[in-house]
């Protein structure tokens, strides 16, 4: 039975490296299913992503792939499979019902071994599920010491990433760094404009227009990570504060899935604070 492989490479840009590596891929007696590239030309960087089949050595290959591309580039072969992502979350619960229903239903390319939360108020939910739920309350804890005992329970578990379905904590550095490119959140797009607990209030009182979300990637710098996928829809004047936070809360659900979907498919890379997206 042929395999399958997703390639992706990023390296500084070239003459001749889609020919080059398109070499390697027919040298492997391997079928190209699909290819995208794309190169940003200020910075000079080059970004594949290609989908292959065939009998192949997957260290082979890498190998093959990396004496042709310049030096210093960044290849992944990846053999596709359920990846596995332990879901955070505070008390909302669309952001995170919503991907318990896809994998329930055999819709999501991922296993969930645990939810985490700081709140236990999501436990009959999560247990609906059969998924483990841990609840790791924050009351009395700096956020160091909270952050300790949640990297401890995290510690005991296999996973290729941690999205954070409405989890209402800030992460310390020391926290991100311990994931970097594996943290994914979702939340609002009135940001910065309206911050606060009540941003759908003020966003009401102001009038807008347009109501929407944003995914991406955590960093340091608080909800300014590498956007992933983003999405709005229109409001108007009948719409009351609560009507704009439930339209709010569908599109960050829908927003959050997609780009847990990128992501599980390895169809993005990080390229400074910002993303290329196939």
């Amino acid at each position: 039975m042929a395999q399958r492989a997703r390639v992706l490479i990023d390296s500084i840009d070239e003459r001749g490296l889609v020919y080059r590596i398109s070499k390697v891929f027919f040298e492997t007696g391997l079928n190209i299913d699909s290819n995208r590239e794309f190169v940003d030309k200020e910075a000079g960087k080059f970004f594949m992503r290609s989908v292959v089949t065939g009998d192949f050595d997957e260290h082979r290959l890498q190998s093959d792939l990396e004496a042709v591309v310049p030096q210093g580039a960044n290849v992944r072969v990846i053999t596709p499979r359920r990846k596995r992502i332990v879901l955070m979350a505070t008390k909302e619960s669309h952001a995170l019902g919503d991907i318990l229903i896809r994998h329930a239903d055999a819709e999501l390319e991922a296993e969930i071994p645990v939810v985490i939360a700081n709140r236990d108020t999501l436990r009959p939910l999560v247990e609906r599920f059969e998924i483990p739920f841990v609840h790791i309350p924050a009351e009395g804890l700096s956020r160091e010491e909270h952050e300790a005992k949640v990297l401890a329970e995290l510690d005991k578990y296999d996973f290729d990433y941690i999205v954070l379905a409405k989890y209402m904590r800030i992460l310390t550095p020391g926290f991100v760094s311990r994931y970097p490119g594996r943290i994914l959140n979702i939340h609002h797009s009135f940001l910065p404009a309206f911050v606060g607990a009540n941003p759908y209030k003020q966003a009401y009182e102001r009038g807008v227009k347009i109501i929407g979300a944003t995914a991406h990637f955590v960093t340091d710098d608080l909800d300014e990570g590498p956007i992933i996928a983003q999405d709005v829809i229109p409001v108007n004047h009948r719409f009351d504060w609560r009507d704009m936070q439930r339209a709010g809360r569908d599109v960050e659900k829908v927003v959050l899935s997609r780009a847990l979907d990128l992501v599980l498919s390895d169809r993005v890379f990080i390229h400074g604070n910002k993303t290329i997206v196939f």
